[in-house]
């Protein structure tokens, strides 16, 4: 009864919950709960048992009654009863089909089927046009659909957080590597995919099968199968054998043009054997885009490379934490510093500071300082940039922080010609350090602004701007393609986590990756350098 098995009871708890339409707040409590209990240094069980549970971060009497039950009868009666009524296995088939929980429970029934491979006997059969509102039309496209059961790609992508989540928690307990779109950390991720080496294949086959993450089997080979989550997401398992593993994670990492240019692949035990037979050098997962061009990588930015977090939110805006608990935190980390920037009132939709509640914040900026010497927190500003150009706060107010950073929050549907006007005065102001999220696009929701990047990073360079990489991985803006255009126009880049609370920080490695995307190295990240190179004299 490890951690790891606690956690992934507890997503699928969370899981079943969305499906009987619970109250969104719970199972989304769940889902925090099992990611801390995953990452908790001690074994959570025991603390169950001495009534010290709470002590984690986000579990409260509910949940810990929750853990409770499972740690003392080895199971949660309401998942179990759950799952008797919802058929998981039904709805993950349903939703990959495009179908929602309901509708799929409703055909079910109307089939008399209770598992996925009765409702593809069904079809199979001509039973799906008896199903009330299913004609001719729908079910050849239901038909379609299970024909390509096989094939492993969501029919939209997983943010990058949500996908590593799903595909790193199933290589965890098989004891094998993430592959696909999150190896190669894709903003968007269609091809999930887990790789193990196996001399024998059928315990991992099976153990992938049982596994709380998969509802349903949709293919299944003699060292590869394809299960599908409650979701509807689909997650490649390859079971190579050990003197072929590198050969199997390189080909299941991607994409497919890259790895057509590399074929024939040689066998090798790892991926660094294989590229050694091919001849070359190896490449880090994040440049593997496109067709192979025999470029030598550069030595790539990594996390670890990282200083200090120049973009975080406090309660004093909509963070939830303290200055104080997220500098700790941050220092914690092994960064030297950490920048405070809440937003400021032009964001509308959350509360913004003015100038005195500038000034105010100074005082607990300082009074952490004083406790977390010497580490510093910085004080900071997310200043909005209005729809003329001028900045959200006076310049007076500007001149006494140590770090401002400009956004554009409203107006997102400016003409390119305004926008790009209105970013390049605020790129201007003498006190601006770096231009935030500076696309404002939300992958899957909203396109990037109408701006002209190429203007833009020529003012960046000439004014001495930082251009930011953010790391929530709803935006991960700048993308991998505008971070090495930005690098090739000589613009220094900030890797920042955007964190609205502590566990926020983890967000650099995505802006991490993601400047790796671009070719980013060390001397391109301002943030790899120490708080001198921050500070302006």
């Amino acid at each position: 009864m490890d951690n790891a098995w606690i956690a992934d009871r507890l997503e699928a708890f969370a899981s079943l919950l969305d499906l009987a339409d619970a109250n969104p707040y719970t199972p989304r409590a769940y889902r925090r709960a099992a990611e801390t209990i995953r990452g908790a240094a001690v074994p959570v069980a025991g603390l169950v048992r001495s009534g010290r549970v709470r002590q984690l971060r986000g579990i409260g009497p509910g949940i810990e009654a929750r853990l409770r039950e499972l740690v003392q009868t080895g199971e949660i009666a309401e998942l179990a009863e759950l799952e008797r009524e919802l058929s998981p296995e039904l709805v993950g088939l349903g939703r990959y089909l495009g179908l929602s929980a309901t509708r799929s429970l409703e055909i079910a029934r109307a089939l008399g089927v209770r598992t996925a491979g009765e409702l593809r006997e069904a079809a199979a059969a001509g039973r799906l046009r008896t199903v009330p509102g299913i004609g001719p039309k729908r079910e050849g496209q239901l038909l379609d659909a299970l024909a390509r059961e096989g094939e492993p790609r969501p029919r939209r992508g997983l943010l990058l957080n949500r996908a590593w989540e799903l595909v790193g928690g199933v290589a965890a307990a098989l004891g094998g590597e993430a592959a696909g779109d999150v190896r190669r950390w894709e903003d968007s991720c269609e091809h999930l995919a887990v790789v193990c080496a196996a001399p024998d294949p059928a315990p991992v086959l099976a153990h992938f099968a049982a596994l709380p993450q998969i509802v349903a089997v949709l293919e299944q080979a003699e060292r590869r199968a394809v299960g599908v989550t409650v979701e509807g997401v689909p997650i490649e398992l390859v079971a190579a054998a050990p003197q072929r593993f590198g050969t199997a994670l390189l080909r299941a990492t991607g994409p497919a043009a890259y790895v057509a240019a590399l074929e024939p692949l040689p066998d090798g035990r790892d991926e660094l054997a294989v590229y050694s037979a091919l001849g070359l050098s190896w490449c880090p997962p994040e440049l593997r885009q496109g067709a192979f061009r025999g470029e030598p990588p550069p030595t790539l930015v990594s996390p670890a490379d990282v200083r200090g977090d120049l973009h975080c939110h406090t309660t004093w805006s909509d963070g939830r934490a303290s200055v104080e608990e997220m500098g700790r935190a941050a220092r914690e980390r092994g960064y030297d510093y950490v920048a405070i920037c809440d937003h400021t009132p032009a964001v509308g939709a959350v509360r913004g500071l003015d100038a005195d509640d500038v000034r105010r914040q100074a005082e607990e900026i300082a009074a952490a300082n004083e406790a977390l010497a010497p580490f510093r927190v910085l004080r900071g500003i997310e200043c909005d940039i209005l729809a003329d150009g001028r900045l959200d706060l006076p310049d007076d107010v500007l001149a006494q922080l140590d770090w401002v950073q400009a956004s554009v929050h409203g107006g997102q549907r400016m003409a390119r010609r305004e926008m790009t006007a209105r970013v390049e005065a605020a790129l201007r102001n003498p006190h601006v350090r770096c231009l935030s999220h500076p696309t404002g696009r939300i992958i899957g929701r909203r396109p990037e602004n109408a701006l002209d990047l190429e203007r833009v990073f020529a003012i960046a360079l000439e004014e001495g701007v930082a251009i930011e990489v953010n790391g929530l991985a709803p935006r991960l803006d700048l993308s991998g393609e505008h971070v090495r255009d930005a690098i090739r126009a000589g613009v220094r880049i900030v890797c920042s986590t955007d964190a609205h609370s502590v566990r926020g920080l983890e967000n650099m490695e995505f802006a991490v990756r993601t400047a790796r995307r671009g070719w980013a190295t060390t001397a391109d990240v301002l943030n790899t350098g120490p708080l001198s190179a921050i500070l302006r004299s």
